[in-house]
């Protein structure tokens, strides 16, 4: 008895057929496919069925068979297994992923119908006045340093009936330059210094208003005149018509 076989290759290679003996095994199929197809590559290829069913070498061509002499197989190159693991890899990088992931939830909404955002900006403002006197505190420590470092610096001499030379107690004294100690305690200087920056601030931003009025008045003049010229170029020709007809009588 004969069995036709159809051999399901792979690209570059069409489907095969060969017609073997029933009793053939199934370990000599390779050799006869090479023997007539010399280009196939037998010794890294493997047989299989169509649903990927592992043959049995020793076995017949006819345990095969389901009633029938035509049987179907698979020809598929042999690939070289991996270490595994591939899987356990993307279930780490995943939690990795999701650990990460950050949940903004600043658009939802409270019981009373106020985002999350805006009670979060509110908060955020009510700490900032909060702490508005420290941060004012901290600014004059900090200019009153600097007002001592420069003293120090100019070695100006305490004022006249200031203080009588004496500090009070917990108040540190300035540190002596050539031999003197000096307090700054000008407070007509610093006011008009203060005076003077506001008047120049005030200064700029009159003469940059006063700028912009201008630009538009101009601007508003042009689009008059221009207005203004178009009907007067339209009463021409009729004055010019009215004087040829005038000719004309």
């Amino acid at each position: 008895m004969t069995v036709n076989i159809l051999v399901s290759a792979f690209a570059p290679f069409p489907s095969l057929s060969l017609s073997v003996p029933s009793l053939t095994p199934v370990s000599s199929i390779l050799p006869l496919l090479e023997e007539r197809y010399p280009l196939l590559p037998a010794n890294s290829l493997r047989l299989s069925t169509h649903s990927g069913g592992v043959l049995v070498d020793n076995a017949p061509v006819s345990t095969l068979l389901n009633d029938s002499d035509f049987l179907a197989l698979r020809l598929a190159p042999r690939l070289l297994g991996g270490k595994g693991g591939f899987g356990s890899q993307l279930r780490a990088a995943g939690g990795r992923m999701s650990s990460q992931k950050t949940s903004n939830n600043d658009s939802c909404r409270d019981l009373s119908g106020r985002r999350l955002s805006t009670i979060k900006e509110a908060k955020k403002l009510a700490e900032y006045l909060e702490a508005e006197p420290e941060r004012a505190a901290a600014r004059a420590e900090a200019q009153k340093t600097k007002l001592e470092a420069l003293e120090r610096k100019l070695g100006i001499e305490p004022r006249k009936g200031s203080g009588n030379g004496t500090s009070t107690p917990g108040q540190s004294e300035p540190a002596p330059v050539a031999g003197k100690k000096h307090r700054f305690e000008d407070t007509e200087y610093l006011e008009q210094s203060k005076e003077l920056v506001d008047g120049v601030k005030n200064a700029v931003s009159a003469a940059l208003l006063k700028k912009k009025k201008k630009a538009k008045l101009t601007h508003n003049t042009s689009t008059t005149d221009k207005a203004a010229k178009s009907p007067a170029a339209a009463t021409v020709p009729a004055s010019t018509a009215s004087n040829v007809d005038a000719v004309g009588a």
